[in-house]
């Protein structure tokens, strides 16, 4: 392998199943579904009535009362969860290694909570009520900025946006960043809050989501006969990589390496993905040759499963098309299913679990998937949680506008 190896030394999670990683994890090896009613406006009027909203956050464990009211919400998540990164890895950043530490952090949509409420604002009071707080609350660079301020790292800062595979695009090219020696670490994950009424109701504009209001936690259902669209949810998961240099330095422990990055474009529709699965395969192709693994090698899937008919056809198809014979014997799972779909913060959060998936030798399973759709005949893990040593898991996260992102992770070795 050319450059720096990478491995992963941190990780953190905010999610509709715990507000940190412990009952996340827990949550989810449980498979207990995090979907419910809406309550953070009135849904009444809406075709879709559900979503993964993050329970009992408190900001100001965090923060500053007076720093909160200045943050949109996605804000608020990216610096509590940077907390609890930083705590989780026992990392000091200070004046000796703050320009030697990054930020890169995916998120789709940014600050429309606030954009909502200031249009409001602006249409019943007037421009002279606008805040001017109000477009740093809105933009989504502003989740790396204030992490930046939090934790007081002064390397590369940014956010990648490319829809719902964000997340994994930032990782990927964090994980570049330190290979290429540029730094030595770097935080990196997915962000996302947007259960705001534009939100849902643009997603049922497009008939993308589930209105399986009746029994929400049986809403979100990959790969299943049933399902009938994806479940908006709010989150965030965050990584702190590292060159293994670095991190054996400061004796950090060690979760796993990063293996192989892969990215591409379908170049085929705004919002559907290629009927054959060619650009997801190419994505996950090209992880497998950066990482110069060959398909056997890999044990587990986290695929981006989420719920609607055609993601999940062509996710199976493209498994297939790049394993062959091996896909039936791997270990396939939707975490989707139980946590519902962080759009930009998705591959942040199911990175988190991956890495966890190979430190504990446990793979989440699949829930709600009672009757498998017509070609999805992989093994999904549908029986619940499975035990077994897993030494690489591959990542996938695929967008609107046709971008795709797989990341692959490995137990480290020495």
């Amino acid at each position: 392998m050319i450059g720096k190896r990478v491995v992963v030394t941190g990780l953190s999670v905010l999610s509709p199943l715990g507000v940190d990683l412990e009952r996340s994890w827990a949550n989810l090896l449980a498979g207990k579904s995090g979907i419910g009613p809406i309550t953070r406006f009135d849904c009444s009027e809406y075709t879709s009535k559900i979503a993964g909203e993050v329970k009992d956050f408190q900001a100001d464990k965090y923060m500053p009362k007076k720093q909160i009211q200045r943050m949109d919400r996605f804000n608020q998540y990216a610096c509590a969860a940077a907390y609890m990164l930083l705590e989780n890895t026992d990392f000091c950043i200070d004046d000796n290694n703050d320009a030697e530490v990054g930020i890169l952090i995916g998120c789709g949509l940014g600050g429309l909570e606030t954009l909502e409420e200031f249009h409001t604002r602006l249409i019943k009071k007037g421009p002279g009520r606008i805040s001017p707080f109000y477009i740093p609350k809105l933009i989504s660079n502003v989740a790396s900025g204030q992490m930046a301020i939090f934790t007081k790292a002064k390397g590369p800062n940014l956010v990648t946006t490319s829809a719902c595979a964000s997340g994994v695009h930032s990782i990927g090219y964090a994980y570049s960043d330190i290979k290429l020696g540029r730094v030595q670490a770097m935080i990196c994950g997915g962000v996302e809050s947007t259960i705001t009424p534009m939100a849902i109701s643009g997603f049922n504009a497009m008939k993308a989501l589930s209105t399986r209001n009746d029994d929400p936690e049986k809403a979100s259902r990959p790969f299943d006969r049933d399902r009938d669209g994806f479940v908006v949810s709010e989150g965030c998961g965050l990584l702190l990589l590292e060159s293994l240099e670095h991190a054996l330095d400061r004796g950090a422990k060690i979760y796993a390496e990063v293996s192989g990055f892969g990215a591409s474009a379908d170049a085929y529709h705004i919002t559907a993905p290629d009927e054959s699965g060619a650009g997801m395969s190419l994505a996950m192709k090209n992880a497998l040759k950066e990482a110069e693994v060959s398909p056997e090698d890999i044990d587990h899937i986290n695929a981006h499963g989420t719920g609607t008919s055609w993601n999940d056809l062509c996710e199976t198809r493209a498994i297939k098309n790049v394993f062959g014979q091996h896909a039936f014997s791997l270990s396939v799972t939707a975490n989707k299913s139980m946590i519902g779909h962080m759009l930009g913060a998705a591959g942040g959060i199911e990175s988190v679990f991956s890495v966890k998936t190979i430190e504990t030798g446990n793979i989440p399973g699949t829930i709600n998937l009672e009757n498998t759709a017509p070609e999805c005949d992989l093994d999904y893990v549908s029986e619940g949680t499975r035990q077994k040593q897993v030494d690489y898991v591959l990542c996938n996260s695929f967008g609107f506008g046709g971008t795709n992102a797989c990341i692959l992770f490995k137990k480290y070795d020495g």
